[in-house]
């Protein structure tokens, strides 16, 4: 894990029964506490559809070396010691950079080449840029520049990640994940 690069943490939890409310104000103190911490981007929690599937929380830092920080610090030693009795079992996964767009629902394999996800994510993102300047470019043109990158940017980002990114790695799976020929 490159020292310069975000780095995503999913933990999986399947929590005790019946102690869902207390998993969730423990989570929550957590992440709170975590967020005092160099490099803290952001973090999220997914609740299970069902009773007994795991929770999810989804955390981010600048670098690997500020997660490392978080990570080994005393405060969440502590916490998480608090909240053994409300954990059954956990499981982590850590990715960087562009691999978050790559992953897919059941592979284990590793991410693909770097240079594979660049040219997927190269050309995506060009596409959408072309096709949002299309259908609206025109009428932002008397806009700050500020003001025109976000209206492009953000819904770039949004059907990145949400809509663009799950279909295209589904679809390219064989040749992204393909072995490398010698």
């Amino acid at each position: 894990m490159s020292a310069a690069e975000p780095v995503t943490v999913t933990v999986a939890r399947r929590v005790a029964p019946g102690r869902e409310d207390d998993f969730a104000a423990w989570s929550n103190g957590l992440t709170a506490a975590a967020t005092a911490f160099p490099g803290y981007l952001g973090a999220g929690m997914l609740r299970p559809s069902r009773v007994g599937e795991p929770w999810h929380v989804v955390f981010r830092f600048d670098s690997g070396e500020h997660l490392r920080q978080w990570e080994t610090s005393p405060e969440r030693a502590v916490i998480l010691a608090a909240g053994e009795e409300l954990v059954h079992h956990t499981a982590t996964q850590r990715v960087t950079g562009l691999e978050t767009w790559f992953a897919l629902p059941g592979r284990t394999a590793p991410a693909p080449p770097r240079w594979k996800m660049f040219a997927v994510s190269a050309a995506c993102i060009y596409g959408l840029n072309l096709v949002l300047t299309l259908l609206y470019g025109w009428a932002l043109a008397a806009w700050l520049l500020p003001l025109r990158l976000l209206v492009v940017s953000v819904p770039v980002t949004a059907l990145m990640t949400w809509l663009v990114m799950p279909h295209t790695a589904r679809l390219l799976q064989n040749w992204l994940y393909a072995p490398t020929r010698r």
